[in-house]
């Protein structure tokens, strides 16, 4: 039962599954967005440019109705003539087809934005098998694609049959009028009725954009499964990860205990934790941790410092406060400032004894240490 609540698509989509769906052409498309912004920049566009167009085709109709002589004698004048005329109609209409061409592409995106994709239109084996192409026709998305057909053809017919027999005896004295005023009575009946088309249509695009988005998403779902493996995939394998921050952490550790040979004092619980300072004068910055560590790894750094002869204090309520409380290669809290600061003072007195000046330096026993930070419980301020 597991197993198969594993491979149910319930998870959503993520962020990868939608891009590797972008690159192969898939994005949420609704037709019948495109299809009523288009024509409203057509009724716009008309309703907009009406002088230039009635202007443009009016004249066309003039010159096509004019009789020339010169057409019985020569077939060439006809032929010219006739360029002419779709010459001059084509460049009164290049505005209004530019616009429809800008607006068509805009509308194609305005769901899910704008992709180019070769893997789209690489030829794909599967769209050849007769079994899928049986099984798209009886498919929901053909049942709906089947339904928005017929309710737009019903209401495009209803709409004509209106506009068409409400104007009827309008568009039968068309056949009577002169070409202008018929040019200019016919536009104003196409603008109505698109106008009217693209009204109806708005009903149809609210319900068919959700559910393009709606579609698009529940056939991009996942199961758990499968975001498993893509997490896997983008991640990489857990055990591979593992090892690559084993060896992170191995190679940081020998870094550090690199830096245990320069360290001016080593202070120790004594066996559990050891933290090794560094104080570097005239740079006006407060001691450092350069290396610390627990079990083992504390073993390692007292070792390191008995082999490079670095001095080591057993302060178990000092080095437990600088273990929990100081970073790495970070300058020590300023509550632990006097602590450190007599340490300091007792490995200077010790080398110069060591030299043969002065005498033998008392050890440190009771060192200042706020209570609470030896046991990580108190965060100090950082210098």
């Amino acid at each position: 039962m597991a197993e198969d609540s594993d491979l149910e698509k319930t998870e959503p989509a993520s962020p990868r599954r939608l891009e590797k769906a972008r690159e192969e052409g898939q994005i949420a498309r609704s037709r019948e967005l495109t299809t009523f912004l288009m024509l409203c920049a057509g009724i716009g566009g008309i309703w907009v440019g009406a002088g230039h167009f009635y202007e443009t085709l009016s004249g066309v109709v003039r010159r096509s109705v004019w009789f020339d002589p010169r057409l019985g004698h020569d077939s060439k004048v006809m032929v010219t003539q006739a360029a002419s005329l779709a010459y001059e109609t084509l460049l009164g209409l290049a505005p209004l087809f530019l616009l429809l061409v800008v607006v068509a592409i805009l509308a194609s995106v305005a769901l899910g934005g704008m992709t180019f994709s070769s893997k789209a239109l690489a030829p794909k084996i599967e769209r050849m098998n007769p079994l899928k192409g049986v099984q798209r026709m009886f498919s929901a998305q053909t049942v709906v694609e089947l339904i928005k057909t017929l309710a737009k053809a019903g209401l495009v017919g209803s709409v004509a049959v209106y506009v068409i027999w409400s104007h009827r005896d309008q568009m039968t004295a068309l056949m009577y009028a002169s070409p202008t005023e018929a040019i200019a009575s016919g536009m104003g009946i196409i603008i109505k009725c698109c106008a009217l088309i693209t009204a109806s249509l708005l009903i149809i695009v609210l319900i068919d954009a959700p559910w393009q988005l709606w579609s698009f998403y529940k056939k991009l779902r996942m199961s758990r499964q499968d975001v498993k493996e893509e997490h896997k995939e983008s991640e990489g394998d857990p055990h591979v990860k593992g090892r690559i921050r084993q060896q992170q952490r191995a190679m940081a550790r020998s870094r550090m205990m690199a830096q245990v040979p320069a360290a001016d004092v080593v202070v120790t619980n004594p066996t559990h934790y050891a933290v090794a300072l560094r104080y570097q004068e005239g740079n006006g910055s407060a001691p450092r941790v350069v290396a610390k560590g627990t079990g083992l790894v504390a073993a390692r750094i007292r070792a390191a410092a008995e082999q490079h002869q670095v001095a080591m204090l057993e302060a178990p309520a000092l080095a437990r406060a600088l273990y929990f409380n100081v970073e790495l290669e970070r300058e020590i809290p300023v509550d632990l400032y006097a602590a450190v600061a007599e340490v300091l003072a007792w490995v200077y007195q010790l080398r110069n004894w060591n030299k043969g000046q002065g005498e033998r330096p008392v050890t440190p026993t009771r060192l200042n240490v706020p209570a609470g930070m030896d046991a990580g419980r108190l965060r100090s301020r950082t210098h």
